[in-house]
């Protein structure tokens, strides 16, 4: 297992996001893995573009959310907190209802720096976009 917190369950993970981004989407956590997180966001008006279809953006911020908490409940907070540096994502099949869900899994857990390989599909298991995230690991002085 992977997390600091070797006994890290949803309902840990769903306390984080009161009155975020996260919240306003509508995201919910789905599963702790041994080396995975997993997140839902439904697709509906306020996660759309205006043709009716998922926003891309929307697929960014459930890429950055999970990927930013996976870093988080990997670290030691007591030593260390963690920052996004950047966030890349292809949109490759469109959604125009339903859930999205998201998989975080690690490709570099390092002393510095974390890449999150972020896997987002619709109900039908389809990939919907791939997304990398790169995030910061900066000691407390």
């Amino acid at each position: 297992m992977i997390w600091f917190n070797k006994s890290l369950k949803v309902d840990d993970l769903q306390r984080l996001h009161k009155s975020t981004m996260a919240d306003f989407l509508e995201m919910e956590w789905v599963e702790v893995g041994e080396d995975y997180l997993r997140m839902r966001m439904p697709v509906i008006d306020k996660t759309k573009q205006p043709y009716g279809l998922l926003h891309g953006g929307a697929s960014c911020a459930l890429a950055e959310t999970i990927g930013s908490v996976a870093s988080a409940v990997v670290i030691n907070h007591e030593e260390y907190k963690c920052v996004g540096l950047e966030i890349n994502a292809n949109h490759v099949r469109s959604v125009s209802s339903g859930f999205v869900t998201a998989t975080a899994r690690p490709l570099h857990l390092g002393k510095k720096t974390h890449v999150w390989d972020i896997r987002i599909e619709n109900e039908e298991k389809q990939l919907v976009c791939i997304s990398r995230l790169t995030v910061a690991i900066i000691p407390y002085f």
